[in-house]
């Protein structure tokens, strides 16, 4: 038993764990009621020294988090805009992404969708302002100028596509729709596509 306290007095973690398991928190319990002794304790550590040496606060750790998935989101997007011409492919493979990090890392999407970033961050770029977000306006304004999507403001057929792709993804996270994001993509899909393409 004492050497096991000792373990714990003595692990050192890094910024990887503390970031995964404040998302897990923050995912779970919101922000405001996750505190730094509840991040200390989830990485099996006595004090909060440990995390002051990567962080300054628990906002210091939150920035991060926000940094690291629109960082990660933006370099998905990337590929799949170079992997594929057209607005319709480049959509239907975020579309798949987002589906796919639905089922597959909930507490990812549950902090971009879910968790209001504006009220503890409120220095940091809204989602719709931030790097994946303002290549997939770019997205439109293509399909647009190409023909592909009906002509409306590239922001208003962003809202019609994504309002529906992000609701049902607001709705499979809090469990209002009970099987797993898969189960409802291809319906989702032919309902926000067909609210921007041309016919």
């Amino acid at each position: 038993m004492d050497k096991e306290k000792e373990n714990t007095q003595k692990k050192v973690v890094t910024q990887d764990e503390i970031l995964q398991v404040a998302l897990k928190l923050f995912a779970k319990k919101g922000y405001f009621n996750t505190s730094l002794i509840d991040i200390t304790e989830a990485v099996g550590i006595k004090t909060p020294a440990g995390i002051y040496q990567h962080f300054k606060n628990k906002q210091a750790i939150a920035t991060a988090l926000y940094g690291n998935i629109l960082d990660s989101l933006s370099i998905s997007i990337d590929d799949i805009r170079r992997r594929n011409r057209k607005a319709s492919e480049q959509l239907r493979e975020i579309v798949d992404l987002l589906f796919k990090l639905t089922d597959e890392a909930p507490d990812v999407m549950q902090f971009l969708l879910l968790v209001k970033i504006d009220e503890f961050l409120p220095d940091e770029k809204r989602l719709l302002d931030s790097a994946p977000f303002l290549k997939i306006k770019k997205i439109f304004q293509n399909g647009i100028r190409d023909g592909e999507l009906r002509s409306l403001d590239p922001l208003l057929a962003y809202t019609y596509f994504f309002g529906v792709i992000s609701y049902t993804l607001k709705m499979i996270l809090t469990g209002d729709l009970a099987k797993e994001a898969d189960s409802y993509q291809a319906q989702a899909w032919l309902v926000a596509w067909n609210a921007v393409v041309k016919k």
